[in-house]
């Protein structure tokens, strides 16, 4: 067989892309996170194995369409079904975005050519592939304002590797799992399968080290999942069926000290419905001796609006905005640019404000909790900015937005992924699932069926202390990146 540079380029492309959709297996909801470390290790055997900046780019195109195309092929459905759109325009929006997003992966496959142009197959292997791919999931989960989604990290969510991710989070988890793919490839010299073997012995070892320290007496805790469908839920008749549905639910958990609805639960602004539904909650709320922390639109006297956590009851009325928005979900970006298009094509368009001020961090039945909605909670040094002060975590998203897809699933591991990074627990509510309460140790405590009504109970537990994540964030991993950029700069002035 010929190795993988004499091969016609098609055929590497093709070869990469299967790789790339082969990946997805190693996510949830399919959870084979075991087949991300030999694909991980063809994908680096075909970028050592090609020739050029060039054609490393292109393979790591087409590794990214794999994974994108069958990853996150289901943004279809909330921008088709739910969005406003017709299907042909929501398709090719669809296809628009990844072949956009992709372009992420073409940069990895060329900066990792370039980290090991003139080195032999270890330095390429344990050093440029490494810090190549970690170098790109950086910058994947900032420019644009980031989408960091199917990040390598998660597929070794119930793997020894994730026992990094109080040190290092899922981008450092990722980058060891790159550097382990390297690792076997250079499995000839003996060493490299030792080095292996103690980086995942490492990895179970740190997952039995408690960062974090249980604070006082657990509390009882009911997250309400209503199941409104997504096409009824802002009509102005449903929202007092809503209410109620949501307000009978919660009778069933009578020994919960903190009610949680998820996301926009109250579909309306808060000023519309302030007499009719918010005073007579935050009534009832006091009376019963709890708090309900409730989704919500919150308008300002500006006319501004934002996705809001709103907390009635006991505790006082608090509110969290969000602070990080779904580009063209909630919010237009390069609307110069891009505004006269969605005028002349019809195009519905959220215009949600966001408040970067606003504290993430709630007192809520007497203890700090960490607030964030939705996808706030992939960007873990955002999560992170509650802590060491939030005693657990809060997530309230709205998930019918995608239907039954991946996404929900997908979603779901990320929260867990912030559990392990911050050593808190989570509590994870939503309209139609997946509902879920997860341990400081990432393990999904009790969750939800999806597109069902349901009451989760939990006894949260109160957690003080930090991991190293949260005192460092993503800082020694932009370290890492930026002395091997400089070395490697200063190499080629020296030699070029």
């Amino acid at each position: 067989m010929r190795p993988p540079g004499d091969w016609p380029a098609p055929a590497r492309w093709l070869a990469g892309w299967a790789l790339g959709g082969a990946l997805v297996l190693a996510f949830a909801p399919f959870g084979q996170g075991w087949l991300a470390l030999p694909l991980t290790a063809l994908l680096l055997y075909l970028l050592y194995e090609t020739p050029g900046a060039r054609s490393a780019a292109a393979l790591g195109y087409a590794f990214g369409l794999g994974l994108l195309g069958f990853g996150v092929f289901w943004l279809r459905i909330s921008i088709g079904q739910f969005g406003g759109i017709v299907p042909a325009l929501a398709l090719a929006f669809t296809l628009l975005f990844i072949l956009v997003v992709a372009g992420y992966f073409a940069l990895a496959g060329a900066l990792i050519h370039w980290l090991g142009q003139g080195r032999g197959a270890l330095h390429h292997a344990l050093l440029a592939a490494p810090v190549g791919w970690l170098a790109v999931e950086l910058l994947r989960a900032c420019l644009f304002t980031g989408f960091p989604w199917l990040s390598l990290g998660y597929s070794q969510t119930d793997l020894p590797l994730a026992g990094f991710a109080s040190l290092l989070g899922v981008f450092g988890v990722g980058a060891l799992l790159v550097l382990s793919a390297g690792l076997l490839l250079s499995w000839r010299r003996g060493w490299p399968l030792l080095l292996l073997a103690a980086l995942w012995l490492g990895g179970w070892g740190l997952e039995r080290i408690a960062w974090t320290r249980p604070a006082g007496e657990a509390l009882p805790v009911a997250l309400v999942q209503g199941n409104v469908p997504q096409r009824e839920k802002w009509r102005p008749s449903r929202l007092i069926p809503s209410i109620e549905r949501y307000l009978a639910l919660s009778e069933q958990a009578p020994e919960a000290r903190l009610l949680i609805w998820p996301e926009t639960a109250v579909a309306a602004f808060d000023d519309q419905v302030e007499q009719s539904v918010l005073a007579p909650l935050e009534a009832r709320m006091r009376a019963e001796g709890r708090d309900l922390l409730t989704g919500i639109v919150v308008r300002r006297a500006d006319g501004r609006y934002f996705n809001a956590m709103l907390n009635l009851g006991v505790s006082g009325r608090q509110a969290y905005f969000k602070r990080h928005l779904v580009p063209f979900g909630e919010y237009l970006p390069l609307e110069p640019l891009l505004g006269p298009v969605v005028d002349f094509l019809h195009i519905p368009m959220s215009d949600f404000s966001a408040d970067p001020r606003v504290s993430p961090v709630l007192r809520l039945a007497g203890w700090p909790v960490g607030v964030d909605i939705c996808y706030e909670d992939a960007f873990g040094d955002e999560v992170a900015e509650a802590l060491p002060q939030a005693a657990f975590l809060v997530n309230a998203s709205n998930d019918a937005w995608f239907g039954d897809s991946l996404a929900p699933h997908q979603h779901l591991q990320i929260a867990r992924f912030r559990a392990l990074e911050t050593g808190r627990e989570l509590l994870r509510a939503t309209n139609t699932g997946i509902s879920a309460w997860i341990g400081a140790d990432g393990r999904v405590r009790a969750r939800s069926p999806q597109f069902r009504e349901a009451v989760l109970r939990a006894a949260v537990q109160p957690r003080a202390g930090a991991t190293p994540y949260v005192r460092w964030g993503d800082a020694p991993l932009l370290l890492v990146v930026a002395l091997v950029l400089l070395l490697r700069l200063g190499r080629g002035r020296r030699f070029g």
